[in-house]
């Protein structure tokens, strides 16, 4: 989407740097331009494959000159050479055929349509879709625009039974999965963006190539995500996907922005997708979509993990949180040389206060391991008869320990605590479950205090290794390795 002919040549050398295999060109971006002199310097000097596109303003796109110029210049790119050609549907019908009758070039004609409503009925797809291919077409691409990731099972669907090469995707945020697993389902191009250019719903050439592989995805890639809303913070697919190729697991681990569980889980309910991490705000709410809850997540009554159990189908929930944050903090105390004089040789934890904020699916598994360690937990949260406000001036014991379990500092507000400066000097060690950014604002604040801090990322890493061992039934220390 360059403003001008070097730009776009700078940006597709950029673009074959990072792996891409075509290049979509907007000629409609591009200022002042000239057909006939700009599309000759893209077509002689590219360095790869180019996808030549001309949109019009009632397309959604730039473009509103004439139409019968438009229409020109995407004709003269097919004779200089252009790899494809995209035309609209509302023009394709009476194009494409004469086009046909007299096509020489090696130019492959894609007829796109762009629906900015709500993704129609899967009886109504078909329809457009048969309208699509009737125009000749060499591949049809549909962009969707849905309001709930439970839209994009049609999208699939539609990749998986459309009898033509076809490109099918959804923008924005909660579209973003439709990316990622077009290859599973047999989509004929992945569409991403280039580094320090971030179009907003795609990912990066980059994270496609190194981070998602998708050049390695097929259909029997099974289908790991996480669940939360937001997700964009989620480290977990730069963790896991790496991991599941060093064990050589045909696996892939993406973002899932779901707003409404109930539909999320009758939709998505194949063996295809084996797996689920559980984020904010849904660790206690997933329990009633479970068919089974282990024991320990029972008592927390807090799931971050689901497993689809390969005999029957049911969905499994399991808490790896609460081992994960404890032990880290214990660590962290014992590497200082710190010893809890009533229990040196058990949990230096015992006999400690433990000052809790937050009280949401990591709370509580904070609060349970921390009480099964013999500490002495105070929760400060909204529906707690201590009102998570009180903190503020809430002042604890000297050597007593604060764990952070709200959102509170995490990426974009990251100047938000959840205390206030003054009681961070009588904190021992300080603990904050978020991980974006790795040292927040708490934690900077409470290492100025002369406190021990841990970061969220040493929960993440270790919850991580008991979802990696859960979702392969393989042993998850080599994530470590890899971080």
């Amino acid at each position: 989407m360059a403003q001008s002919v070097e730009q776009v040549l700078s940006n597709m050398y950029q673009a074959k740097a990072e792996g891409a295999d075509v290049v979509e060109i907007r000629l409609d971006c591009i200022n002042n331009f000239q057909p006939g002199k700009d599309l000759e310097i893209i077509l002689t000097k590219k360095p790869l494959p180019v996808l030549i596109v001309y949109r019009p303003k009632w397309a959604g796109g730039l473009y509103e000159g004439d139409e019968h110029k438009r229409l020109e210049a995407l004709h003269l790119a097919e004779d200089l050479g252009a790899d494809y050609v995209d035309f609209e549907l509302k023009v394709a019908s009476n194009i494409l055929g004469k086009q046909y009758s007299s096509h020489q070039s090696g130019t492959r004609f894609i007829v796109s349509c762009n629906l900015d409503c709500e993704t129609p009925s899967e009886e109504d797809l078909g329809y457009l879709v048969s309208r699509m291919q009737a125009t000749g077409a060499d591949i049809i691409k549909l962009v969707f625009s849905v309001n709930d990731i439970t839209e994009i099972a049609r999208i699939f669907q539609l990749l998986s039974h459309c009898q033509v090469p076809i490109i099918a995707y959804s923008v924005g945020e909660r579209g973003f999965v439709s990316q990622l697993l077009s290859p599973k389902f047999n989509g004929a191009l992945v569409y991403g963006s280039l580094k320090g250019t971030p179009v907003s719903g795609l990912p990066t050439v980059e994270s496609l190539r190194q981070t998602y592989k998708v050049g390695h995805i097929n259909a029997d890639t099974k289908v790991f995500g996480l669940i939360s809303k937001p997700v964009g913070h989620s480290k977990g697919p730069i963790l896991h996907n790496p991991t599941f190729r060093h064990v050589n697991y045909n696996g892939i681990y993406v973002p899932m922005f779901v707003d409404d569980l109930k539909k999320f889980f009758s939709t998505y309910s194949s063996p295809d997708f084996a797996g689920f991490s559980v984020g904010f705000p849904y660790k206690e709410a997933v329990m009633k979509f479970c068919d089974e809850v282990h024991p320990l997540a029972q008592a927390i009554a807090a799931v971050n993990t689901i497993i689809r159990r390969p005999s029957d189908g049911k969905l499994i929930g399991y808490n790896t949180d609460c081992e994960a944050s404890i032990t880290a903090i214990e660590d962290a105390i014992k590497e200082r040389g710190y010893k809890n004089g009533t229990a040196s040789f058990g949990s230096p934890l015992a006999g400690r206060m433990f000052v809790l904020a937050g009280a949401g699916g990591a709370g509580r598994a904070l609060a349970f391991g921390a009480k099964s360690r013999g500490a002495r937990v105070v929760i400060f949260d909204i529906d707690f008869a201590r009102p998570f406000e009180d903190i503020l001036n809430f002042q604890p014991e000297k050597g007593a320990i604060l764990a952070n379990a709200t959102p509170l500092g995490m990426h974009p507000n990251t100047d938000r605590v959840p205390v206030s400066e003054e009681t961070l000097r009588d904190y021992q060690l300080v603990f904050d479950a978020v991980y974006t950014p790795r040292k927040t604002r708490l934690l900077k604040d409470a290492e100025a205090a002369g406190a021990i801090i841990v970061s969220g990322v040493e929960m993440f890493l270790r919850q991580a290794i008991g979802q990696f061992n859960l979702f392969t039934g393989k042993e998850g220390k080599c994530l470590l390795i890899f971080l």
